[in-house]
């Protein structure tokens, strides 16, 4: 009996050990991630409120658009004096919680400054790319102040990815999910939701008690459910696949072919900036320069695209970030999405806003190759209505 009592205590004792860790490990990640998410919510807010004043100021002065290739100039300049020129942006900080890269604590404010003027001179672009950048460099330098271990300083950079996003676009799940799913295709880093969605809910109170107005769309009445909607949807998620390619593929190229015939740093922008000008005043209009939420809002809401405008946007895109302008690629993907599927819609007797919204998930996730993030942003965004729609398009489309 004693043998047993005495198994029995130190077995008792093991499992008091061990929730105790979790308990304390709960805990800790709860503050850490909160800390950052204050942290992000007020940076990720900042970016918002300065990347939509210079929007705003744009619009009312075309005038500016006439001095994007030297704005493209002082990016690059910004950039060369930082030594950023050689950073991989983006994929330094999904690198650095994959191994142990380096994040430089310069990138925060080169990206923060770079992307405002790209928005304020009109060059194509979003703002997510500065986001994930933006996060993940505050969440790695906040890892550094503490001296943690490198395996937490990577849960510190998803936290960061995750706040400024979800400050950026209202979207809270969105960006816990897709922090965790975009670092590695196929692969979900399960260990960094808690933390990335502390973090984001975090931020997203921030950014709402700043005034930070959530993405969010109207797309009135869902399709029934029936074979030939399905089938209907199913075209919208295959056009977005292709589409979607198309786009990654136009990017690569465009910046490759960038750096093979203009070596120069300063004049690789200040041609690409030449090129969006001469662009935008032969379309006539200003609907494919910045990021483009008119037309995207136009779409959804208003079930009103022309044909033309996904192809457009890619090309604006392509120039403006292949020839080092910087932003991201989630807003235009959305604005592609959007045209694209409301269009699309038309010709195939779907609702032309709901085709809309299914074109924006599924180029979503066409680019970003992260199913469950897509699925995540259909709902914020969209609402839950038409849940499945979504879904059987996001399949397709990854």
């Amino acid at each position: 009996m004693e043998t047993n009592e005495t198994s029995f205590n130190s077995e008792f004792e093991k499992s008091l050990k061990k929730t105790s860790k979790y308990i304390i490990s709960f805990l800790k990640w709860i503050i850490t991630s909160s800390i950052i998410g204050v942290i992000c919510g007020l940076a990720g807010t900042a970016f918002h409120k300065c990347v939509e004043l210079a929007t705003i100021y744009r619009e009312g002065h075309f005038f500016l658009i006439y001095f994007l290739p030297l704005a493209g100039i002082l990016i690059a300049f910004i950039y060369k004096k930082t030594n950023m020129l050689k950073n991989s942006g983006t994929n330094n900080v999904i690198s650095a919680v994959r191994t142990s890269e380096y994040v430089p604590m310069r990138m925060a404010p080169v990206i923060f400054i770079s992307t405002v003027i790209t928005h304020l001179f009109g060059g194509s672009a979003g703002r997510e790319g500065a986001a994930l950048q933006l996060g993940g460099s505050i969440g790695y330098q906040i890892g550094r102040v503490f001296k943690m271990e490198e395996k937490d300083k990577h849960l510190l950079v998803i936290c960061g990815m995750s706040g400024v996003f979800s400050a950026l676009f209202g979207t809270p799940v969105t960006a816990a999910i897709f922090s965790i799913e975009v670092i590695s295709v196929g692969v979900i880093y399960y260990s960094g939701f808690l933390p990335g969605l502390t973090s984001a809910v975090v931020a997203y109170a921030i950014s709402l008690l700043f005034g930070a107005e959530p993405t969010r769309f109207a797309i009135g009445q869902i399709p029934e459910i029936s074979v030939l909607n399905i089938v209907r949807i199913a075209v919208i998620g295959t056009a977005a696949a292709i589409v979607s390619i198309i786009f990654c593929l136009s990017l690569k190229q465009s910046a490759k072919l960038f750096n093979e015939k203009v070596k120069n740093d300063y004049l690789r922008t200040f041609f690409g900036g030449v090129m969006i000008v001469f662009l935008t005043l032969a379309v006539g209009n200003t609907d494919y320069n910045g990021s483009g939420m008119d037309v995207i809002i136009c779409a959804t809401e208003g079930g009103k695209a022309v044909w033309y405008a996904f192809f457009l946007k890619i090309v604006f895109t392509a120039i403006t970030i292949g020839s080092g302008f910087r932003g991201g690629e989630i807003v235009p993907t959305m604005f592609i999405g959007s045209t694209l599927g409301c269009f699309g819609a038309q010709l195939i007797g779907l609702s032309p806003t709901f085709g809309a919204a299914i074109g924006i998930a599924s180029m979503f996730c066409g680019v970003v190759n992260c199913p469950m993030a897509s699925i995540a942003l259909a709902i914020e965004m969209f609402g839950g209505g038409g849940l499945i729609f979504f879904a059987i398009s996001i399949a397709i489309s990854y």
